[in-house]
């Protein structure tokens, strides 16, 4: 029976909950869990220091837990997932393809476009009317993967 005493301290318990959430974090991506993990080995080290009621050890979990992750989770995030530095701008990635020539690989029509190529990659592509296969055009703007094209 004295075991079972030793083995239900509230420091001992405090340590394993923590134990746990800190294997749930890898089961379970989105960087939350290690900072209840956190939030509950920061009571047991208080129960190792000060004997306090479960009350109070629920109340220590729960605001230790919630001010980590409100405080750190967003620095943490960036170190775990990367920070994105130099990241390309927009208007390059529209502006790439701008006033290149391609040449069209699929009639395209205004209703339901077609196909060009352009550096060797065949690209889908629309026009403001009929443009017959084999044509050349010029590229005039970039929807996602689609370009917007005109003969030459």
């Amino acid at each position: 029976m004295e075991a079972f005493r030793e083995f239900f301290k509230p420091e001992l318990m405090w340590f394993l909950v923590g134990f746990a959430f800190f294997l749930l974090e890898f089961m379970l991506p989105g960087l939350i869990c290690v900072f209840f993990a956190v939030g509950a080995w920061i009571v047991a080290i208080v129960c190792l220091v000060v004997p306090v009621s479960f009350n109070l050890q629920l109340v220590i979990f729960m605001v230790a837990s919630i001010l980590l992750l409100l405080v750190l989770r967003q620095k943490l995030k960036g170190v775990f997932l990367g920070h994105t530095r130099n990241a390309q701008e927009l208007t390059e990635t529209l502006k790439e393809f701008v006033g290149e020539r391609a040449v069209v690989v699929e009639a395209i029509t205004p209703q339901a476009g077609g196909k060009v190529e352009l550096h060797g990659t065949r690209w889908s592509a629309f026009a403001d009317r009929d443009i017959a296969e084999g044509a050349s055009v010029e590229v005039t703007s970039k929807e996602n993967l689609t370009l917007k094209v005109k003969p030459i």
